[in-house]
């Protein structure tokens, strides 16, 4: 199988591809083209602009978290019925896991999907040193097709020319476009980055459309779909089946995935609090067999009739925490499926709305930790061990995840911890896999890519259908 594509990378993080990425996918689908959008790596923040551009979901292609051999599959799932995919990678070209080599780098992601990779470079304050850069970066793996070049934050056309003229003399790599520095394609951030596009609505739309326009300005996007449609065919790749993943017979739900026969409806947080989602991870409980009911507890007053089990992923309550803490209507809805067995995964923000408090508010209660914001940031790759049984998986199962957060939780691990993982420090237990008067209740500051391990929907689905049969 084959579809257009290429990869949008850059030397380090903060060179722009973010805006180059999204201006491009914005541009292209203003042409008329069915853009897919991809994102190397863990973050959820950015495929949340990139959606808005092509107006269909923004995907992560992470090989550490779903594995080398899912990132080209996984890509042909996302990108069904488009014309082009664009991938917009992570930190720098060659950049990945830390201490692993080039695995799940932009690079590695690039040599998995056979892909040109289009090399954003922050041209402020140089010109033509910019061709010694680019030289390096089209030298230094010879399996990566780095076969463009978008200057970007360029100052006027004087240095325009002379970074053109540097580029055409030392590197060999073609120059698709030059983009003048620009206050109005600027997103906000805050403490863990970009703010979603989720809590932005109407001034995100116009910042990915101002970014459309810059690109369509000042990239040669006739080049740049030149350049995707000389990708070579993916032989041999198959998309990526939720269906085939859970083991789904023909197609439907799983054997066992719901004892009477229906779906078990498992509710799943959304909004702006709960905002961080991986779209594969809904896809493969829908292929277990469960009806799958969003609901945002901003501003619902209770989860979705007939919930046979909860999923509460990651984003930012302590922005909201007033608001979660003056719902009292769904925090003790929450509370009581809980008590009743109901099965309750939850991922970061998810951890700290089920403790006792955050920030000083009340949170739902259903754990007994308190959860406060830091200065410090926890961030990276993890490979984890579960210690105990749950909903989510039976103890030994080994996973790979990520952790992003600025808050601690007081204690940060139960009786039962979720997890167990070692750190240079030295070995670390994470989360809960149960709590008191709530076993079926799995909560853990760790970030999972479901893709990677089908075998979590499955099992959470089975949950699900066993806790509504009673």
């Amino acid at each position: 199988m084959n579809i257009p594509r290429l990869v949008v990378a850059a030397p380090s993080s903060g060179a722009g591809k973010t805006t180059i990425a999204t201006g491009l996918i914005a541009a292209l689908s203003a042409r008329g083209l069915a853009v897919s959008p991809h994102k190397v790596g863990p973050d959820y923040i950015d495929p949340g602009y990139h959606g808005l551009a092509a107006g269909r979901p923004g995907r992560n292609l992470d090989a550490f978290m779903c594995g080398p051999e899912r990132i080209a599959p996984l890509l042909l799932h996302g990108a069904a019925g488009a014309d082009v995919a664009v991938v917009e990678g992570v930190m720098g070209l060659f950049d990945g896991a830390s201490g692993r080599g080039e695995l799940a780098s932009t690079a590695h992601v690039a040599k998995l999907l056979r892909a040109p990779v289009v090399l954003v470079v922050d041209a402020s304050s140089q010109s033509r040193s910019v061709a010694a850069l680019v030289h390096g970066f089209a030298s230094w793996d010879p399996e990566v097709w780095l076969a463009g070049v978008i200057l970007n934050r360029v100052a006027s056309d004087r240095h325009e020319q002379l970074l053109r003229e540097a580029l055409e003399e030392g590197s060999g790599v073609p120059v698709l476009g030059a983009v003048r520095r620009s206050a109005a394609v600027a997103t906000p951030s805050r403490h863990l980055g970009l703010i979603p596009a989720v809590e932005r609505s109407a001034e995100a739309l116009r910042a990915v459309a101002d970014m459309g326009e810059l690109v369509a300005a000042s990239v040669d996007l006739d080049a740049v779909l030149a350049l995707a449609r000389t990708a070579p065919p993916l032989a041999g790749v198959e998309p990526w089946d939720p269906a085939a993943e859970v083991g789904a017979p023909d197609g439907g739900a799983p054997d066992g995935g719901a004892p009477d026969g229906g779906a078990p409806r498992i509710a799943v947080a959304g909004g702006a609090a709960f905002s961080f989602s991986y779209a594969e991870n809904a896809e493969l409980l829908a292929a277990a067999g469960a009806e799958v009911v969003p609901f945002d507890p901003l501003h619902a007053d209770g989860l979705p009739e007939g919930t046979a089990g909860l999923v509460i992923g990651g984003g930012f309550p302590e922005l909201y925490v007033r608001e979660l803490s003056a719902n009292d209507q769904l925090r003790s809805a929450i509370a009581a499926f809980a008590a009743s067995g109901g099965p309750v995964s939850a991922e970061c923000a998810g951890l700290l709305y089920l403790g006792r408090e955050l920030d000083g508010l009340p949170m739902c209660g259903v754990l007994e930790t308190s959860a406060r914001m830091t200065e410090r940031l926890t961030l990276g790759y993890r490979e984890a061990v579960a210690l105990h049984d749950s909903p989510l998986a039976p103890a030994g199962a080994r996973l790979r995840g990520h952790e992003f957060h600025r808050t601690v939780c007081e204690p940060g691990a139960g009786e039962r911890p979720a997890w167990g993982w070692r750190l240079p420090t030295g070995p670390r237990t994470e989360g809960f896999a149960g709590a008191a008067g709530a076993e079926n209740v799995h909560a853990s500051y760790l970030h999972l890519h479901w893709a990677g391990y089908p075998q979590l929907a499955a099992s959470f689905t089975a949950a699900a259908a066993a806790h509504r049969a009673g």
